[in-house]
């Protein structure tokens, strides 16, 4: 896991670090999060990920990570379990600004978080007080764009590659999501070590 942090040089410039996640609702996999500190010139084009093609998002994540400062947490289903879906979500953000910070050698000026919330209470490793969450950020803050951009193709890389070991799920097509398609197979074939055993449509299977 590289990044080009040896070739940037921030100068005089803030280092504004954007986080966010990708796989909070899925009933399968892992939740990723990304932070990035952007390189310049930015990458054009940046968005939401969600907002982006395919081909488009593949592309600019090839680029941020080659070009920009990243990191990467990533929670597996066991953990989710352990300490719910919100708290996951929190230590991998957690993880994610930690690598980053380790790699780059230098503290944050300011983090900016999608959505409501930040670690800051909710995870013990936390230690950045710069941290501001901001709802939509993902659409309105590049850096968070980034991020939201390397967290999702992250973590669609790791699902395809998981549905090849479990190929009855589609998660090469749902991600883990609880489509109709999945929905169905965990009827039939029933949950597997990557489901979350505390979501309720894997949960109601040990109730059948």
């Amino acid at each position: 896991m590289a990044s080009a942090t040896h070739e940037m040089d921030f100068g005089a410039r803030p280092l504004i670090v954007g986080v966010d996640e990708a796989g909070r609702g899925p009933l399968a996999g892992p939740v990723v999060a990304a932070a990035v500190v952007l390189c310049q010139p930015v990458p054009n084009g940046l968005a939401d990920s969600k907002q982006l093609s395919a081909k488009r998002r593949e592309t600019l994540d090839t680029r941020i990570r080659a070009d920009c400062a990243w990191g990467l947490g990533v929670v597996e289903p066991q953990e989710i379990d352990r300490l719910n879906i919100l708290v996951a979500t929190m230590h991998a953000m957690t993880r994610a600004v930690a690598q980053l910070v380790e790699r780059l050698g230098a503290e944050p000026d300011v983090i900016l978080i999608d959505g409501n919330f930040t670690p800051h209470g909710r995870c013990a490793e936390w230690r950045w007080h710069q941290a501001r969450a901001i709802i939509g950020g993902d659409a309105s803050e590049p850096a968070i764009s980034a991020a939201s951009i390397v967290a999702k193709e992250w973590r669609d890389r790791l699902m395809c590659e998981a549905a090849e070991a479990h190929p009855h799920y589609g998660w090469e097509r749902n991600k883990g999501y609880g489509t109709p398609e999945h929905l169905e197979a965990l009827r039939e074939h029933g949950p597997t070590p990557l489901h979350r055993q505390s979501f309720a449509p894997v949960a109601q299977l040990a109730l059948l």
